[in-house]
């Protein structure tokens, strides 16, 4: 006779913006993305040509359940994956997580930086698939984690090896640009904390990876008419430029893992502008599956969960 074995506790649930797979995903990718609003024809092909520019898809999946796997064996707990624009939906992962008798999850967001056009979002739609499919299921949201030291640790550690790259390459000292991706002027104008998030990791990097010569840049403006956070990166080029520099390592710190606005947009839209100033642009590897940062992610759930247990005690 089989033992039967009772459900765990406590779960994780990891949240993420989701990415199409193939390229005929693109335009109903878009669709989710925008709330059911179109976008004009001519954005959905320049959309659809950067996807095929990186191979006809995104790895944010494979990238994101790699991630969980890593994690589910450090923690010894189940870890899920929703997705709020692509499969697998966070509802989906709600409906698991209901039908294996989970009665705590951990929510923690693949994107460090908190804001209400990103973060916000997620938590409204996991909020929404609870309310409707586990009412009974005590979620721990956990809303920003920008200044942990793991994940500190875990960026400074690929920029200083991409650092002696060009440096070694260069000849000598290579400025770096850290970025990370815009979002409306508009939203930090009423409070928003992720500009000074965004500021406040770039710098703990920075200074661990020991880098004297760094600036700050936003990427992946979206196209829209209202203005978006800057500097661009494009900006910063143009004054590294002007000063005679001929290289620069280029750090996206507000992503964890390779997709299209690293893939596209640093390594071929940045590279390119760089090229035809003159300059050599050098990237830090994307985290993806670092034990550095799977580390920070289980220190994160650790702690939310002992917090949670002394509160009730």
């Amino acid at each position: 006779m089989s033992e039967t074995r009772a459900a765990p506790e406590w779960g994780v649930l990891l949240l993420a913006h989701g990415a199409p797979d193939k390229l005929e995903d693109v335009p109903e990718f878009l669709l989710k993305v925008r709330g059911g609003r179109p976008l004009p024809p001519e954005a959905v092909e320049e959309i659809t040509r950067r996807y095929a520019l990186i191979g006809g898809g995104s790895p944010l999946r494979a990238h994101t359940e790699r991630q969980a796997q890593a994690l589910a064996a450090l923690l010894g707990l189940p870890v899920y994956v929703g997705m709020r624009n692509w499969h697998p939906f966070i509802a989906a992962a709600v409906e698991q997580i209901a039908r294996e008798g989970l009665e705590h999850v951990v929510a923690l967001c693949l994107a460090p930086h908190n804001s209400r056009t990103s973060i916000g979002l997620y938590q409204r739609h996991l909020d929404e698939a609870v309310a409707r499919i586990a009412p009974g299921l005590k979620v721990l949201f956990i809303e920003s984690w920008h200044d942990r030291p793991l994940l500190v640790r875990a960026f400074a550690e690929k920029l200083s090896a991409a650092l002696a790259r060009a440096r070694e390459a260069a000849g000598g000292e290579v400025p770096v640009i850290l970025t990370a991706h815009s979002v409306p002027e508009s939203t930090i104008a009423a409070g928003d904390p992720y500009d000074q998030q965004v500021r406040d990791t770039a710098a703990q990097v920075a200074a661990a990876a020991g880098c004297p010569g760094w600036k700050l840049a936003y990427q992946s403006q979206g196209m829209t008419a209202e203005p978006w956070v800057g500097p661009t990166v494009e900006f910063v080029l143009d004054s590294l430029g002007r000063a005679g520099k001929r290289s620069v390592v280029v750090a996206p710190i507000g992503f964890l893992c390779d997709h299209v606005e690293v893939l596209y947009d640093v390594d071929i839209v940045f590279r390119d502008y760089a090229a035809a100033k003159g300059i050599t642009l050098w990237r830090t590897e994307s985290l993806n599956d670092s034990p550095l940062l799977i580390e920070a992610l289980a220190a994160l759930v650790r702690e939310a969960i002992r917090a949670r247990a002394a509160a009730a005690s």
